[in-house]
């Protein structure tokens, strides 16, 4: 393959890429925002005014996958319709990355990264704060074994949902708090265990069939154990903190890829050390094109989206 841009198409003109993946694939060296469909004119309007670079309008989403010209297709529909869609687009020979969570369920993923293997497309899940500073240097403190052996980590994930008849909220196409935002802080922490938990337990406040609240405790066969909180009842918090046997590392804005620091304290004393906002969503874009472009794999593996969604699978089951 030439080193030309990655023409992308998006399905459906969703806040998210509108607000975030959109303007990541226009800033990316590598990539050209090429097509977008959408069943509803109006968001089409919508788009062509605020990217007016884009080439191709398309009223369905088939027509979308249809174009030969198209090489990778973003996938930010209702979580409901992931597995659908990104299926259909990778046997229409489209690389594929998907939004988050990956699928409802560990099964549909399955099924997804089987597809992906047939049709020889890549498959990614758009987990962006992999893609930030913070998280590099976290991943790194935690490998160097300045903390020691980690024994726990928490993470946290929740804000007040103040938008009526949002699609967060609605059963039917994959709603609730532990999808929607609850998912990072999984992915968080298996980012750092590589490993599934050997036993679950959760509570949740349930509200019109969605969690609007949800915490879960994970326990390791290494006799570590996590905690993830996540809701859409409450004031916005994202944090997280992870201790080991020699020290912990404070975690604040732990998904936001904005500046910013993380405390490492020890017995010599604590440390603060800056990170900073690299553009985490032109990041994902760019990688991604460039796995492409060279045959590799994501920085976000098929393996650890499908044991992230093993956990999650653990978790609902004792909601």
């Amino acid at each position: 393959m030439t080193n030309s841009p990655i023409k992308w198409g998006v399905l459906g003109f969703a806040r998210i890429a509108q607000n975030s993946l959109i303007p990541a694939i226009e800033a990316s060296d590598n990539s050209e925002f090429y097509a977008i469909a959408s069943r509803d004119e109006s968001k089409l309007e919508e788009c062509q005014s605020e990217f007016p670079s884009v080439s191709k309008l398309y009223n369905h989403y088939e027509e979308l996958l249809d174009d030969p010209d198209i090489q990778a297709v973003y996938i930010p529909l209702p979580n409901s319709m992931h597995k659908e869609w990104s299926i259909k687009a990778m046997r229409k020979g489209k690389h594929v990355m998907c939004e988050k969570p990956i699928a409802l369920n560990a099964e549909e993923c399955m099924e997804m990264i089987e597809a992906s293997r047939e049709t020889g497309m890549l498959l990614m899940e758009a987990f962006m704060f992999r893609f930030t500073d913070l998280a590099t240097k976290v991943k790194n403190i935690v490998d160097s074994g300045e903390i020691g052996e980690v024994k726990f980590i928490d993470s946290t994930f929740r804000f007040l949902l103040d938008r009526p008849n949002t699609i967060k909220v609605k059963p039917e196409l994959g709603g609730g708090s532990l999808y929607d935002v609850g998912c990072y802080p999984v992915s968080f922490i298996n980012m750092i265990t590589e490993q599934l938990p050997i036993a679950c337990t959760s509570q949740s406040i349930i509200d019109n069939g969605v969690d609007i609240q949800f915490s879960g405790l994970m326990k390791y066969e290494s006799g570590m154990i996590a905690s993830v909180h996540c809701g859409f009842n409450a004031f916005k918090a994202t944090h997280s903190e992870i201790i080991g046997t020699k020290g912990r590392i404070e975690i604040p804005d732990t998904f936001g890829g904005h500046d910013g620091f993380i405390t490492v304290v020890t017995n010599e004393g604590s440390r603060e050390i800056s990170v900073r906002n690299t553009g985490q969503y032109a990041l994902e874009v760019t990688d991604f094109a460039e796995a492409i472009l060279h045959n590799r794999k994501p920085l976000v593996t098929l393996e650890e989206s499908y044991r992230h969604m093993q956990v999650i699978d653990m978790l609902f089951a004792t909601m």
